[in-house]
C-alpha cells in the first residue's frame, strides 16, 4: 500500500516530453482568453451553471433531467424520495459552483486552490448543503463534509494511499502544483492536480465531484472560462474514455522508457492531451454558439416558432429589443422596452407579458426591470445542441 508521496510521481511530465501539450495549451489559452471577455446576458451563465451541475452528476450516474433540475431550483422537489435526493445534489453543485467561483478568484485564487485545505473545502462547499439523510454511501457509511476518509480503499484495480498517509500525499499534491508558473504550464498542471487528486481519493465519497470542481474553478481563477464554458460538459460526453483515461493514469511506470517516476508518464501524459483536447473542443463549440452575427437569425426563428406554432402572444416585433438585452447583457426599464416594439402600449404590454410568460424575457418583480431570458424550451433555437439533453425534456413535455 501506498504510504508516501513520492510513490504517486510524476506529477507532472518531464519539460523533454511536454512540448506537444505546450503547444496545445497555447492555442487554448490564446482562444479561451479571449472567448472568457465576451459579454454575454446573466440567464446564460444560470442556464450554464445548471447544465454544468445535470453533466458532472451524469457521470456519477445519478443524473436528473433538465427540467427537475429546473423544478428544484424553483423549491419544487419531487415526491419520490430517490429522485428528489439527486435533485437537491444538483441544486447543491450549483451554489457550491457559484460560491467557489466567487471565493477562488483572479491570480489569488488560483494560488489558494493549490492550498490541501482548498481539497477540504470544496468537498465542504458541496455535501455541506446536503440534509444528513442524502449523507450516505451506497454502503451506508456516512459522508462528513469536508472530512477526509478514516479507512483505506479500493478503487477498481487501484489501491489508494493509507488513509493515514492521505494528509502527506495531499500537501505533497499542493506543492508540486501550486509552483507552477502561470500560462501554458497551469494549463499542464490543473490537468495532471485532476488525475492525481483522484489517485489519492482523500474522500470516502464525492471525489469525482470535488476534482471536476477543482478543475472547473481553476480554470475560471485563472481567466479562462468567464463562466460562459466548462470541462464538464466534454468529460460527460465522452464518459467511458475519461474514466478510462483515468484509471490508465493510476498505472505503475512501464519500463525504461516511460519516465522516471513510480508512474506510467505515458499514461499521465495521455491524460493531459485529452483534458487540453475536451477543453479546446469546448471554448471553440462555445465560441461558435456565442457568434453575434447568427443570433439574430436565431432569436428571429423562435420568435416566429412562438408566434405561428405556439401561439404564445409573443410577438415577432420583440425582436429588435430581445436582440438588445442580447448584445448589452444588462436589464432595462419595461417602458424602454416596449419603446423599442413599435406598438401601441396596449399591445406593446400584451406583447412584453407574453414574453414573461414564456421565460423569453426575465424580471425579479412584476414591475422590475426586464433582461433576456433563456429558458430550456428555447434551447433548440438559440443554442442548438448545447444542451441537447435539455432540448429533448423540454420537446417531450
Amino acid at each position: 500500500m501506498y504510504t508516501q508521496p513520492h510513490q504517486f510521481e510524476p506529477l507532472l511530465p518531464s519539460e523533454a516530453r511536454s512540448e506537444p501539450l505546450l503547444a496545445k495549451a497555447h492555442d487554448l489559452s490564446r482562444l479561451a482568453g479571449t472567448l472568457a471577455g465576451t459579454r454575454v446576458p446573466p440567464e446564460l451563465c444560470r442556464m450554464l451553471r445548471s447544465m454544468n451541475s445535470y453533466y458532472t452528476n451524469r457521470i456519477e450516474g445519478q443524473h436528473t433531467r433538465p427540467h427537475e433540475i429546473d423544478r428544484a431550483l424553483r423549491k419544487d422537489f419531487s415526491k419520490n424520495a430517490a429522485l428528489a435526493a439527486k435533485q437537491r445534489l444538483a441544486v447543491a453543485h450549483i451554489d457550491a459552483e457559484e460560491a467557489l467561483e466567487a471565493r477562488y478568484s483572479g491570480a489569488e485564487g488560483a494560488q489558494a486552490l493549490y492550498r490541501a485545505d482548498a481539497v477540504l473545502d470544496i468537498h465542504r462547499e458541496l455535501f455541506g448543503r446536503l440534509p444528513l439523510a442524502d449523507l450516505l454511501t451506497p454502503d451506508n457509511e456516512s459522508i462528513v463534509p469536508g472530512q477526509l476518509r478514516t479507512r483505506d480503499v479500493t478503487v477498481g484495480k487501484h489501491i489508494a494511499p493509507a488513509h493515514d498517509s492521505v494528509v502527506q500525499f495531499t500537501e505533497h499534491w499542493a506543492r508540486v502544483y501550486g509552483k507552477v508558473r502561470r500560462g501554458e504550464a497551469s494549463l499542464i498542471a490543473l490537468a495532471a492536480a485532476h488525475q492525481r487528486i483522484g489517485w489519492i481519493h482523500p474522500f470516502i465519497d464525492g471525489n469525482g465531484r470535488v476534482m471536476r470542481l477543482h478543475t472547473h474553478t481553476l480554470l475560471g481563477a485563472l481567466g479562462y472560462t468567464g463562466g460562459l464554458w466548462s470541462p464538464l460538459r466534454g468529460f460527460a460526453r465522452s464518459t467511458e474514455r475519461y474514466y478510462a483515461l483515468l484509471a490508465d493514469a493510476d498505472e505503475p511506470r512501464r519500463g525504461d522508457l516511460d519516465g522516471r517516476g513510480n508512474l506510467s508518464e505515458q499514461a499521465l501524459i495521455a491524460w493531459i492531451d485529452y483534458v487540453l483536447t475536451i477543453c479546446l473542443d469546448q471554448v471553440e463549440f462555445m465560441s461558435g454558439m456565442l457568434a453575434f452575427a447568427s443570433m439574430k437569425d436565431r432569436l428571429e426563428a423562435c420568435l416566429v416558432f412562438e408566434a405561428t406554432v405556439e401561439k404564445s402572444g409573443v410577438r415577432q416585433e420583440s425582436l429588435r429589443g430581445l436582440h438588445y438585452l442580447f448584445l448589452s447583457g444588462e436589464e432595462m426599464a419595461r417602458g424602454d422596452f416596449k419603446s423599442m416594439l413599435g406598438m401601441s402600449e396596449r399591445g406593446a404590454t400584451d406583447a412584453l407579458g407574453a414574453l414573461v410568460k414564456r421565460g423569453l424575457l426575465a424580471s425579479d418583480s412584476p414591475q422590475g426591470k426586464v433582461r433576456f431570458g433563456l429558458p430550456q424550451h428555447a434551447l433548440r433555437f438559440l443554442f442548438p445542441s448545447l444542451w441537447p439533453e435539455a432540448e429533448a425534456d423540454a420537446a417531450s413535455r
